[in-house]
């Protein structure tokens, strides 16, 4: 039987509306099984829908189910901080004063409150190091760059199997025109920096196609791999911000710092909608 459940849309890595990656919440997801999770998430089209459920591990204040029109993901960072919002913001009352804590399929997850912003701690990387030669070949061909224009491709696999390439510049990132076809089986992100002095350290994109989301607009979990790795090479500082979604019209923001207990991936979250969804 259907109920009337407490639903809200989000715009995560924004504190402008419509300009960041768009979050459909069901508050109250018990008693909803994949199928019908599912089912929505096919329904709002969106990059990704979370349903919120009573943790099963006690350390956890809240457990979350994400879902892209393709399937089930086991971790993503924007749902990770538009899930946080809607919980707080639904009554949530959190175990530990300040801290916000996840249960998703990759574990348990920190949320913590900076300033005006939410930020999560990165999960660890799952799978690190160079690409296999036959998937940088395919990479190539998906990105319609030449070996030359490709600075490194390494994996960052914090859970939906990112690798990600850098290039020269954030002005390559923004030109390319990806071959979605030729980019089957992948999850590829793509950076590039900023010349020094500019706002923005880097420009960030993400491509997803086998999971229904040709192009993501701002992602959380690719740039929590992105910042692990970008640190522990040299190529950034503690403290730096990201763009991405300018090549969809949208222009998000994420702020990355590093202390002595994680790197924290945050941004502002925009509520857009608030109100009942019967499922």
């Amino acid at each position: 039987m259907s109920l009337l459940r407490r639903f809200v849309q989000v715009d995560v890595f924004t504190a402008e509306a419509l300009k960041g990656n768009a979050l459909a919440v069901v508050v109250d997801g018990g008693g909803l099984n994949e199928a019908e999770m599912a089912a929505f998430a096919r329904w709002t089209n969106l990059s990704e829908t979370t349903f919120l459920l009573p943790p099963t591990d006690a350390a956890a204040d809240y457990r979350v189910r994400i879902f892209t029109p393709g399937g089930e993901l086991p971790f993503a960072g924007h749902p990770t901080l538009g899930s946080a919002h809607a919980w707080l913001a639904s009554g949530g009352d959190p175990k530990k004063p300040g801290e916000v804590v996840q249960q998703c399929e990759i574990g348990l997850v920190r949320v913590k409150r900076m300033g005006q912003r939410l930020a999560f701690a990165a999960p660890p990387l799952r799978r690190s190091g160079p690409v296999e030669p036959e998937l940088r070949a395919q990479a190539l061909r998906s990105l319609g760059i030449a070996e030359a224009d490709l600075l490194d491709l390494v994996w960052v696999d914090n859970g939906p199997a990112w690798m990600a390439a850098r290039l020269k510049s954030a002005e390559a990132v923004l030109t390319l025109k990806p071959d979605f076809v030729a980019m089957k089986g992948l999850k590829l992100g793509v950076v590039g920096a900023y010349p020094a002095g500019s706002d923005l350290q880097f420009e960030v994109r993400a491509f997803v196609p086998d999971i229904g989301v040709p192009e993501d607009p701002v992602t959380g979990s690719l740039n929590a791999g992105l910042a692990l790795w970008l640190m522990q090479a040299g190529h950034a500082a503690d403290r730096y911000v990201a763009g991405q979604g300018q090549a969809l019209g949208r222009d998000g923001r994420v702020h990355v710092s590093r202390d002595a207990e994680a790197t924290w991936i945050g941004g502002d979250v925009t509520p857009l909608i608030h109100g009942q969804v019967r499922l």
